[in-house]
């Protein structure tokens, strides 16, 4: 028998959406892919209008939205690449991450956003009342 999981008040709506940031800083591939399997269980549990999530790549994990990952599981690829189609679920490249490893912008996946630390956007993200998710 499953257990009901009891939600915590406010409820999550549209006007109320459960706030998310998960980091990825590994190149390795399956801790990216249990990172994106949670965000994917996170959209489908809440619902993709009763939630936000951010996930920010730095370090090695910038690795997770380059343009050029032939090196990469084509499936993880994909499965980031369906999450990007919602408009609730965001990626945030590291931009002191690209200058380390000489990535350009151009380098990135369509609809990647970049901010200058990716550390300090996790930071802010969490003041701000967004839960940090590291699975």
């Amino acid at each position: 028998m499953t257990a009901e999981t009891k939600m915590a008040e406010p409820k999550p709506s549209m006007v109320n959406p459960r706030q998310f940031v998960f980091p990825i800083s590994s190149a390795n591939e399956e801790e990216i892919s249990h990172v994106l399997s949670s965000v994917s269980n996170v959209v489908k549990f809440y619902g993709v209008d009763k939630c936000e999530v951010i996930i920010v790549v730095y370090s090695k994990g910038i690795k997770a939205v380059l343009t050029n990952a032939y090196f990469f599981d084509k499936e993880i690829q994909k499965r980031l690449k369906s999450l990007m189609m919602y408009d609730t679920v965001e990626f945030i490249a590291c931009k002191n991450t690209m200058d380390t490893y000489e990535i350009e912008e151009k380098e990135l996946l369509k609809d990647v956003k970049m901010v200058t630390a990716g550390i300090v956007e996790i930071i802010e993200r969490q003041l701000d009342g967004y839960i940090y998710v590291r699975p």
